[in-house]
């Protein structure tokens, strides 16, 4: 089961990596990108677009890394709980078997 989730895994990749050198290969044109304060060099679409995926994915990175934090001290706050109440529980049992005659 696990060779065929790799198996289907590959060929969805190759089918995107193929479509991305089709992509690029049809969208040789150079054109200028304007900005509304500055008109950036001319190159071609393809450029353009995986520039601006990068900058999204960076923008996207930046903006989940607080709720990120906040999670990650969130969790690290429960297991330090946790972790207490196990030794009281333990301690508990500990006491309970003393008590017994």
């Amino acid at each position: 089961m696990r060779w065929l989730k790799g198996l289907i895994l590959a060929i969805i990749l190759l089918a995107v990596l193929l479509v991305g050198i089709l992509f690029a290969v049809n969208n040789q044109q150079a054109l200028p990108l304007n900005l509304i304060w500055m008109e950036l060099p001319a190159a071609s679409l393809s450029v353009w677009l995986l520039a601006s995926l990068a900058c999204g994915v960076l923008l996207g990175m930046l903006a989940m890394s607080g709720v990120y934090l906040r999670l990650r001290t969130l969790l690290t706050r429960a297991q330090r709980h946790n972790q207490q109440q196990r030794k009281e529980l333990d301690r508990l049992r500990i006491q309970e078997m003393k008590e017994l005659p």
